[in-house]
């Protein structure tokens, strides 16, 4: 399969997952889009892509300020608080990444972000 018809292959199934998600799962979603562009952004930072590796790492940041859009901050109180500030300090790191082409970074954000989806998954009934 060419490049093309597997990237078109892939935006109707995420497409198609979409449409039949809850808002959790909508959550989770985007939790596991962001860990995907912050792994590959990492990749390309490796193999010195650089215009590939800013291009991932914006598309992190985002998936992470959707994720910040998507807070309840009236109902979620503190807890919604503390997430909008994780969500803002997770951006602020991944800007600095790609700034200093520091891989750690990105590791450490990865690292934050999949320990909020492992409490977001837990809460699943």
């Amino acid at each position: 399969m060419n490049a093309y018809a597997m990237k078109q292959y892939q935006t109707v199934s995420v497409h198609a997952q979409v449409s039949e998600a809850d808002p959790h799962r909508l959550i989770q979603m985007l939790m596991e889009g962001g860990l995907q562009r912050i792994a590959q952004a990492r990749g390309a930072m490796e193999h010195g892509n650089i215009a590939l590796k800013g291009e991932l790492i914006g598309k992190a940041m985002g998936i992470i300020g959707g994720l910040r859009d998507g807070l309840d901050r009236e109902k979620g109180g503190e807890m919604a608080a503390n997430l909008d500030n994780l969500y803002a300090f997770m951006q602020q790191r991944l800007s600095l990444a790609n700034l200093q082409n520091d891989p750690a970074m990105l590791d450490e954000v990865a690292g934050t972000l999949r320990e909020i989806k492992l409490g977001w998954d837990a809460i699943r009934p």
